[in-house]
Order: C-alpha cells, then structure tokens, then sequence
C-alpha cells in the first residue's frame, strides 16, 4: 500500500498520463441426484425428450375437425355432388369400367387429402411445442440389438404393478368415460331433430349429421387436449426420473467435460456474465471509471485506510461498457479515457482483484486527477 500511495503523491503533479503496457435409470439403486444440462442435452441429441403422445392425438383430431366446421359448406358440396355424379351415372354407364374408379380416387383425394395435410401439420406443431423447437434424430429408430430378447417380467412390472402404469390406466379409463357421457349428453340434447329428419330433404339431413359428427369431434378432440395436460406434466416427471444419475455419475461426467475446451469456455464464459452483472450494483461505490472510450469501462475503487492498491469493482466492454458509464453519470463518478490502461485492465484483472504492481505508476496518474476533478469541485461549491 505504501508503495501506491508513493507513486500517487509523485504522479499527482505529473499532467502526462501517458503509459505503455504489454431411461429407467431412476428405478436403479442410488440414482438419487437430477441429471445435469449436459446429460439432457445429450439425451436431446438422441432424441429422448419429455413428450405427451396424448397432445398429438387431440391435436392431430382437433384440427381436422376445425377444418370440417369451418369449411362445411365445401365438404358438403363435394360429397353432394359425389352423390350426384355417381347415381346419375350409375344407371348410364358401366359401373365395372375402370374409369369409374379413377374418378372416385380423383374426388375422395379432393375431399380427403386436404384433412390429412392438416393432421400432418398438427402433428408437427405438436411435435415443435413440446420439444422447445425443431428436432430430428435418426437414433430412436436405429436397430438395438440388445432389446431383440424382451424382459416380459419388467414389462408386466411396468405396465401392471408401476406408477406408470397405473396412471396409464386411470388416464385411459377416465378418457372413455368423458368421452362416452359428453357423446351422451349432445346426443340427448339433439334427439328432437333426429325425429325432423323424416320430414326433411335429404341434403340437409347430410348437413345435420355431418355438422352433429364434426362437432362431436371438435368436443372430444377438445377434452382429450385438456386430459393431457396432465399427462404431459406426468411424462415430464417421469423423463426427469429416468435420467436421474449416481453422485458418482456426476463426478465422473464433471471429470470428462473438465478437459473439455469447448465446455470449459461456455463455463467461463457463463461465469463471466453472471459476474458482470452482479458487479454491475457496485458500480455507484466506484472512484473513478477508466474507459477506452467507448470499447471498455472499468470500475475502480480505492480506499489508502483499507485496501493495499486499488480494486476492480467492474468491469464490460461494448453494451457492458456503456452500462457502466451511464451509471457512473447517474452517481457523478469521474470518466478517465486513458486507452491502454483500459485494455490492460480489462484483459488481465479480474472483477474483484487488487491490481498488480505494474500498474500502480498508471493508476496513481489517474487518482491523481481525479483529486484535482474533486478539488476543483469543493473550490467551485465552496464559492
């Protein structure tokens, strides 16, 4: 300290302030610790995600029966009109010729293909919202020849006597019966106009009963989706579970991504950020702020009583950098543009640290104007 408190009384006349630098594993004994990002990232990768089979069914039949409600009048046209064509021709031509069924292959395409575009879509769209974005991997489908010989007592285990399994079967019990009661109670409800039907044409007979079965669609496509909100919930716990690891699992994983470069940077650089921006709050404590100008900022603090040399309190370049300075603004702590020393600070001292040695002459230049910027304050305030 009193070699920094030397070199500050010498510097604090000096005006050149110039420097140059240089699956099931949850079941298995002791699995007791939840997995780390990198063995889900890595069952990512395999494709292995918490997934809902039940959300892709109702979305795969909720959509397709939007699309028959919305677009009724276009069905309903077409079928009349297959209707039509058929008992028209049926008395004129041939209904052996091979014609005939190019033209039934050509309108139920019409009719059914694009029902099955939108299924494909909402299963898509199921598959995107559940795993966090697009992904493929080929390995779920890659032959596992050690599975060829199955273990029918885990199997009956699983499916009969588990957790799973017993939630299977509630959720599969629990969905007949909904569906079965509302298909009921909508039924009931349009038990009147099933009797109007004998005295209506028959084209809006079709209307009624195609409206009525795309709406019951709708409705159990509807409360499928919300069934299976649960189940999502209940398959994520489950994945979780599945991929649950062994203390030892953990400190051997840590061992192996230890070494690794690529690891280690998102580490550190993770770190980085975490610690720029909790310094950031430290920022209003700073003495001074030594800047590049506008590339780097660095936070300086010093106190002769207590510290040896002055401390790095924070520390940003670019976005960071300009953060700092607009705090610093905000609290009237002094702005020092001296280039070198900012890249040399910014680079080589952590936030925190104590500066070393070979920059105590810089700093003490820059305390040293920042007391004359304080003086010339008090002379100013005092007169």
């Amino acid at each position: 300290m009193r070699k920094f408190v030397t070199e500050a009384a010498s510097g604090y006349n000096e005006r050149n302030f110039f420097i140059d630098l240089q699956w099931f594993a949850a079941e298995d004994e002791g699995r007791t610790e939840d997995p780390t990002d990198y063995k889900i990232r890595k069952a990512r990768e395999e494709g292995r995600v918490a997934k809902s089979q039940d959300i892709n069914a109702a979305l795969v039949l909720l959509f397709p029966a939007g699309a028959l409600i919305f677009l009724s009048s276009f069905f309903l046209e077409e079928c009349m009109e297959i209707l039509r064509f058929f008992f028209l021709r049926s008395t004129q031509s041939d209904i052996n010729s091979g014609i005939w069924f190019g033209i039934f292959v050509q309108y139920f395409l019409k009719l059914a293909l694009p029902l099955a575009l939108i299924a494909m879509l909402a299963g898509v769209i199921a598959n995107i919202l559940q795993n966090n974005g697009f992904l493929f991997s080929t390995k779920p489908i890659q032959p596992q020849f050690n599975k060829i010989v199955p273990n029918f007592m885990r199997f009956f285990k699983r499916a009969l006597f588990s957790a799973e399994g017993l939630f299977n079967f509630a959720k599969s019990l629990t969905k007949v019966v909904v569906l079965v009661f509302v298909s009921f109670l909508m039924i009931r409800a349009n038990l009147p106009h099933f009797i109007e039907l004998l005295s209506v044409s028959f084209p809006q007979a079709v209307f009624f009963i195609a409206g009525l079965g795309a709406k019951l669609l709708a409705t159990a496509a509807l409360l499928l989706l919300i069934l299976a909100i649960p189940d999502y919930f209940f398959q994520r716990k489950q994945f979780i579970d599945s991929l649950k690891m062994t203390k030892q699992e953990i400190k051997e994983e840590y061992k192996e991504l230890e070494g690794d470069p690529q690891v280690k940077g998102r580490i550190r650089q993770q770190m980085q950020a975490i610690l720029s921006q909790n310094a950031i709050r430290n920022v209003p404590k700073a003495d001074v702020v030594i800047t590049n100008p506008t590339h780097f900022a660095i936070a300086m603090q010093w106190d002769s009583k207590t510290m040896a040399a002055p401390m790095v309190l924070a520390k940003g370049a670019d976005a960071m950098a300009q953060r700092i300075k607009a705090i610093a603004r905000e609290h009237n702590i002094p702005l020092i543009e001296n280039k070198p020393l900012a890249r040399a600070l910014y680079a080589k001292v952590q936030i925190g640290d104590i500066i070393p040695e070979e920059y105590y002459r810089a700093l003490s230049l820059v305390f040293a104007e920042v007391y004359t910027l304080n003086n010339k304050k008090q002379e100013f305030y005092r007169r």
